[in-house]
């Protein structure tokens, strides 16, 4: 399909591209164009593609297309939006705001039960939330499935990892009747194809496998757009490096990440000590706070966030121009998620990896796994430089 098909030759409704018009969207993205017309023919999807392509509104507007257009409305749920954390539910109940005044609510964890389910007496036709607390408001009769024409899983690779895999399916399998599944991810494995097409449930308990699947070619956005930099640093001394990068960079808005929880408060305390504006993300944190913390970061407010890899996954934040990892990932695909924070929508970005011999080592690998090009820094003179570039200045 050409790059160039408008959201009209896609046959989305005239409602929703007057939205995205008044949001400055007016051309669909590769995904949008390859997804939307699979998912309006109504069948179920497997689709990757890499982040900050518009994967929230691919499957967002041919389902809401399809609910703004139902000539027999029922006042019941109609698309059940599945997501790992609080902060991607709530960005993708904002998205469907931004687009849509079909009512939608949201069912998190950390929220009280009870608002949640006067919310749901006022019959949403989209609920969009987390698996444990969506499926503990199923089980109490609370929210009901009878209606629901789809259901769709974002980040399905963190949906049905061992901690929230029960929760996930149990949803997959609780309405009664042939339903719609949509799932993508930036990345996703053969484990994860394998386990959705085995679940693919029909109404009369048997299986089937007819679940499409759609890989697009990548953008190369790791490579082409993101600039990655490597900075040695003594665990006991990186908090020290990050502050001075902060100062030598100067970054309009920049996303800090951590693998150790609390390691955000730590970072958060000693940067404000030292009079550096920022904002802490984690776990622990109850909802109205981040929901705050993440808004304040979102509009340029609060410009330094500093986060663990589980609360931040799937964030879609505008102009986000570093990433600075504080340690290397687990595993080489939130090294993806992470850098893939920064350089959205088009645009370039810088990504910092503050790190001791061995986990610059383990960065070097990396750097030849995902072949990428890895420019080593140091700060010399209250500036980010190239080690060579000392040399030549100290000869001089």
């Amino acid at each position: 399909m050409e790059k160039d098909t408008s959201f009209s030759a896609l046959n989305i409704s005239e409602k929703l591209i007057e939205k995205l018009l008044l949001n400055n969207i007016t051309t669909p993205t590769a995904v949008q164009s390859q997804v939307i017309p699979t998912i309006a023919i109504g069948k179920s999807l497997l689709f990757q593609s890499e982040t900050g392509t518009g994967k929230t509104f691919a499957y967002l507007l041919p389902l809401i297309t399809k609910i703004e257009n139902d000539a027999n409305p029922t006042k019941a749920i109609k698309l059940l939006v599945i997501a790992p954390t609080i902060e991607l539910a709530s960005q993708i109940k904002t998205q469907v705001q931004l687009i849509t005044q079909v009512k939608s609510t949201l069912i998190v964890g950390g929220a009280p039960i009870k608002r949640q389910i006067e919310n749901l007496k006022e019959k949403p036709a989209i609920v969009v939330g987390t698996p444990a607390r969506i499926l503990e408001l199923f089980h109490l009769k609370k929210l009901k499935l009878e209606y629901i024409n789809a259901i769709v899983l974002d980040e399905v690779d963190r949906l049905i990892s061992p901690e929230l895999r029960d929760y996930t399916l149990n949803l997959l399998n609780a309405p009664k009747k042939d339903i719609q599944l949509i799932a993508c991810s930036a990345t996703i494995t053969k484990s994860t194809q394998k386990l959705l097409s085995d679940t693919k449930i029909k109404s009369d308990g048997t299986i089937e496998n007819n679940i499409e699947t759609i890989f697009l070619p990548p953008e190369d956005v790791l490579r082409k757009r993101i600039k990655h930099i490597a900075v040695f640093s003594e665990q006991r001394n990186k908090i020290e490096t990050l502050r001075k990068i902060l100062i030598s960079e100067k970054p309009k808005k920049t996303l800090i990440f951590t693998s150790k929880l609390d390691q955000v408060e730590n970072i958060l305390s000693k940067l404000k000590y030292k009079n550096i504006e920022c904002a802490g993300l984690h776990a622990k944190i109850n909802k109205t706070d981040r929901k705050s913390t993440i808004d304040k970061f979102r509009n340029g407010k609060c410009p330094i966030l500093i986060t663990s890899d589980l609360t931040s996954r799937g964030l879609d934040i505008q102009d986000i121009t570093h990433v600075i990892q504080m340690d290397m990932p687990s595993n080489e695909d939130f090294f993806v998620h992470r850098a893939g924070r920064t350089a959205r929508a088009g645009k370039t970005g810088i990504n910092i990896v503050i790190g001791d011999e061995y986990e610059l080592h383990k960065y070097a690998s990396l750097e030849k796994k995902l072949g990428l090009t890895v420019y080593p820094k140091v700060l010399y003179k209250g500036s980010l430089i190239a080690p060579e570039k000392i040399m030549t200045d100290d000869f001089n």
